[in-house]
């Protein structure tokens, strides 16, 4: 049987709900929320000559990379590499390698692995990058690329531990493993505290009350 192939370039998701209308992804609701730190990395980059939008697709494109090389790690599947460079390529292994350091020695079984869902109490929808059981412990682990951590992303795995918890699937952990795609940009574990878990919900529902909100006016 040949090996089912992982495409880099996917088309984007779309999430509906039970009666089939489309709703919005966790990443859209949370696209309400000010980003700071991106405004003054792309002013940082103007001010050295570097065309911002340039260098955040080539980034973007080795993280995409990073993440699907992560993906074919835990669910057995073929890598296509038809619409990526070999430099690409080469890149991306950097962080790759230092996933599977990270995994080198854990006991890991996967339970769901890029699998879509959908809140129907709250009509949202988001893909859960990785539920593994570690030891007696389900965990539900999300990939980020990239050279920091930030709040919002904190609201991201908030909002997928709810998607999970609609399905009767109870969580006992929430990570974030940051996997930098250079040398410089590191790898980082962050586990998230059970009880700011919850806080951090209460922000994605506050971002989605505003996002239904400004879907029902004329917003300029």
């Amino acid at each position: 049987m040949e090996d089912k192939l992982y495409k880099v370039s996917k088309a984007h998701t779309r999430y509906k709900n039970a009666d089939g209308k489309i709703v919005p992804g966790v990443t859209t609701v949370l696209s309400v929320l000010n980003k700071p730190a991106l405004v003054k990395w792309a002013n940082n980059l103007g001010l050295q000559g570097i065309d911002s939008s340039k260098y955040t697709d080539e980034a973007a494109r080795i993280g995409t990379l990073i993440h699907a090389m992560v993906q074919c790690n835990v669910t057995g599947m073929k890598l296509d590499t038809s619409d990526v460079t070999p430099n690409q390529i080469e890149a991306a292994k950097i962080g790759f390698n230092k996933f599977l350091k990270w995994k080198e020695g854990r006991k890991l079984t996967t339970i769901m692995s890029e699998q879509p869902l959908v809140s129907e109490e709250y009509q949202y929808g988001g893909t859960i990058d990785w539920l593994v059981k570690d030891g007696e412990a389900i965990v539900l682990i999300d990939f980020k690329s990239g050279k920091d951590i930030y709040p919002e992303m904190f609201c991201q795995v908030a909002a997928y531990k709810k998607l999970l918890e609609e399905q009767e699937i109870h969580v006992n952990e929430v990570r974030i493993l940051r996997i930098g795609r250079n040398e410089e940009e590191g790898f980082e574990e962050r586990c998230i505290p059970p009880h700011d878990v919850q806080y951090y919900f209460d922000i994605f529902v506050s971002c989605k009350n505003i996002y239904d909100t400004k879907k029902r006016i004329a917003w300029f």
